[in-house]
């Protein structure tokens, strides 16, 4: 066996999944956990934890592969992603599906294991919503929305998966991440405006124009308005909105990054949303904990 070959092949395997870019999977893995500890009042079951956060790596990372595939002939227009492995022809496009394909499949024996007859009919929707998302940007004026429901899915699957029910309070948790996803990917567009205006891509940064910045920050506004207001009915105490004032300090650290609209200045925000869904997470988990 050509073990060299071998290993070139991996890592081109592992650049398509994004896995040397962890952030994607972070932005994933942070509502997900909120939604379990919400779920759950701070004790979720170990055994759905883990599957959920093994299924969000598997289907983060068939996502962008996915995503590769539609924008294969887009992106070799755009100085950020012209060198994707897809792209510049080190991987074909079957071998890209065929990868889709079978971390799918791993995503959905991973759900079916759980037993839970509700989680295995909300993964169908969610596989279509992770697959689908990439096509949006050719017709929709803010395919960041659709994004955020596909990102955010993992929320009423968490919630089936705790309760055996998705109740409002699901729904509301996805529509917070809805906001936030708008939000941080309107950040992330900015960065390719140019590229995408001269290509006739569709993204939330072109629709808003010169009200980009202050829509990133009324959706971060409505993305913490609507989870106080999930934790007001569920009594959440002073650390839940510590973790929240926390994340208002972020976001407003963004601001003063993304107002310039310079590129890295607005890549950097992005990246740093990570910090936002971790002060959410840490404030739910310390409020459950501390009585």
């Amino acid at each position: 066996m050509n073990w060299p070959a071998l290993k070139e092949k991996l890592d081109l395997y592992e650049k398509l999944m994004r896995l040397d870019k962890p952030i994607g999977i972070l932005l994933l893995l942070w509502p997900t956990l909120w939604a379990l500890w919400l779920s759950s009042a701070g004790r979720p079951d170990w055994v759905v934890l883990w599957v959920f956060v093994l299924g969000t790596v598997l289907m983060r990372s068939a996502g962008c592969v996915i995503n590769d595939y539609a924008d294969r002939d887009f992106d070799k227009h755009v100085e950020r992603t012209r060198e994707r492995p897809l792209t510049a022809g080190k991987v074909t496009t079957k071998e890209a599906l065929a990868l889709f394909a079978g971390l799918s499949l791993t995503a959905f024996v991973l759900v079916v294991l759980l037993g839970k007859p509700l989680v295995i009919a909300l993964s169908v929707p969610a596989l279509f919503l992770a697959a689908s998302y990439p096509f949006t940007k050719r017709f929709l004026a803010i395919p960041q929305a659709y994004l955020g429901i596909a990102f955010g899915f993992g929320i009423p699957m968490a919630y089936a998966a705790q309760l055996g029910s998705v109740p409002a309070e699901a729904w509301w948790l996805l529509s917070a991440n809805i906001f936030w996803a708008v939000a941080y990917d309107t950040e992330y567009a900015m960065v390719d405006r140019n590229d995408d205006l001269k290509i006739g891509i569709k993204t939330s940064a072109i629709t808003f124009g010169r009200f980009d910045v202050a829509a990133v920050m009324i959706c971060y506004a409505a993305t913490l308005a609507i989870i106080a207001g999930i934790g007001y009915t569920l009594h959440l105490g002073a650390i839940f909105y510590a973790g929240l004032l926390a994340a208002a300090g972020i976001m407003g650290v963004h601001f003063t990054w993304i107002r310039g609209r310079e590129r890295m200045a607005c890549f950097k925000a992005f990246l740093h949303n990570n910090w936002v869904g971790a002060v959410i997470f840490a404030g739910i988990a310390a409020d459950f904990l501390i009585p």
